[in-house]
């Protein structure tokens, strides 16, 4: 137990989730007031002690039936199947599917029956040997060959034909099909269709797992089927659910990220020395100003230039940084946004307004904003417009924020109008969300642009996104 709880600590701290020596050692003394026998309460203590964002809870979740596959699911006053049998018989729990102790002699459309039997009467006692045998026939894992887990369940769900075992379950009985209820009964059924199938496929999944385990270990099981924390999911690959987890997060991070700003300008600068101040606290040491007071500092706020890519390829990134920034525009005397393909247009007013990422995406699609011909990227073109028409309004007060990847088509890249706005501004960053190792390779000119900038930096993530806003004066 104390070995699987160190290296789900170790795994936990591998993909970027916070755990302290203190925490792991909370997480030992939590289950002394647990049932050890039963893996939900383990779980539970487990969670309460170590996860402290509930959108880890998912990667814990993965990384908990790694390294606990194969304990006891259930508590030592968990029914035997001859108990359940004999419950179901007196008509307190659903019927029992009666399995012989060999199914290999079923064909595929025999097995995917039963499995429609235990389904439909939610028997997990009657499930288990069922998924044991698809695995057995459709997984083909073979022992010591490189773990591809994900692979391996696809192979047997697609064996069990789910979208088959989805449209039976659904399909009302042919009395409950019309009247005035039918619609919500058909919703009601698919709903409960949709469940079950899951089911099926997490049993799957599970049963895997398990044997992944058996013949690799736990540790590198864990290191190809872990999932990323949502804040380490890379902004060019995101899903639409990742997209969706990003927003959640990024909600409260303008709050905590303005507060961190303000806290390090008031802190990080004296200001001029208080003499009534120093005199008053020269009393306690006799006269001799040995520590002088300083008054509290007033430090100008910068003015922030956002110039965001909105090609097909990095716009993802574009909309949340510009959602970020845009949030955070009083920590700086004011924000400006502007987008860009092939051209460059000022959208500061549309970002004020939008409600959320979707809604900035739909207004400036609408409005055609930062396509000048034929809307495939050109950054020679979009930073010549942008010297021309705003290059006099940025000052020695300004902070000039370019975000993209800097594919500009083998297109002229004219790192000259770059430096040209570099030398007006107080400071030049670039933020790349491609991996540095791709930078100057194909057609990526940021080795052009890199040399007028004060920083560039790779931001893949919301993680580094958070770090980079974070260093911000």
């Amino acid at each position: 137990m104390l070995t699987a709880i160190e290296q789900l600590v170790e795994q936990m701290r591998d993909v970027g989730m916070p755990v302290s020596m203190t925490e792991g050692v909370d997480a030992v003394r939590s289950l002394r007031h647990v049932d050890l026998l039963d893996r939900t309460d383990v779980k539970h203590a487990l969670a309460a002690t170590l996860v402290k964002d509930a959108q880890h809870l998912r990667t814990f979740d993965m990384l908990f039936e790694l390294f606990f596959a194969g304990r006891s699911t259930g508590t030592a006053t968990d029914p035997t199947p001859a108990d359940a049998d004999a419950t179901g018989a007196a008509g307190n729990a659903p019927r029992r599917l009666h399995l012989g102790s060999r199914l290999d002699g079923l064909d595929d459309d025999a097995l995917r029956d039963l499995l429609l039997q235990a389904l439909a009467a939610d028997d997990e006692l009657g499930l288990a040997p069922l998924v044991v045998e698809l695995v057995d026939r459709h997984a083909r894992i073979q022992p010591g060959q490189p773990v591809a887990g994900t692979f391996h369940v696809f192979r047997t769900f697609r064996a069990a034909d789910p979208e088959q075992l989805r449209r039976t379950l659904a399909e009302l009985p042919a009395s409950e099909r019309d009247g005035p209820a039918a619609d919500l009964r058909s919703r009601l059924r698919a709903e409960e269709a949709d469940r079950k199938v899951e089911r099926l496929r997490q049993a799957i999944e599970a049963e895997v797992r398990k044997r992944l385990v058996a013949d690799r270990g736990a540790a590198a099981v864990a290191r190809t089927l872990r999932q990323s924390l949502p804040e380490d999911v890379d902004f060019l690959t995101a899903s639409s659910k990742e997209v969706a987890e990003l927003t959640t997060i990024l909600a409260p991070l303008p709050a905590q990220l303005a507060a961190s700003l303000h806290r390090k300008r008031r802190h990080g600068r004296q200001g001029r020395i208080d003499f009534r101040g120093t005199a008053r606290k020269s009393m306690s040491t006799g006269g001799v100003p040995v520590e002088p007071a300083f008054r509290r500092p007033h430090p100008p706020k910068p003015e922030l230039f956002v110039l965001a890519d909105i090609s097909g390829s990095v716009a993802t990134f574009a909309r949340f940084t510009l959602q970020l920034t845009t949030a955070m525009r009083t920590q700086f005397r004011a924000v400006r946004c502007f987008v860009f393909v092939d051209g460059m247009d000022e959208v500061t007013d549309v970002m004020q307004e939008a409600d959320d990422v979707v809604d900035l995406a739909k207004r400036i699609d609408a409005a055609g904003s930062g396509v000048y011909l034929d809307g495939r990227s050109d950054y020679g073109n979009a930073l010549t417009t942008f010297a021309r028409r705003w290059g006099a309004q940025v000052n020695s007060r300004g902070i000039v924020l370019v975000l993209g990847d800097a594919r500009s088509n083998y297109r002229f890249p004219a790192a000259d109008r770059l430096a040209a706005t570099a030398r007006r501004a107080s400071r030049v960053y670039w933020l790349n969300p491609e991996p540095r190792a791709a930078w100057g390779d194909g057609d990526s000119v940021m080795h052009e642009y890199a040399p007028h900038c004060d920083g560039v930096f790779e931001c893949r993530n919301v993680r580094q996104l958070k770090e980079f806003v974070a260093q911000l004066d």
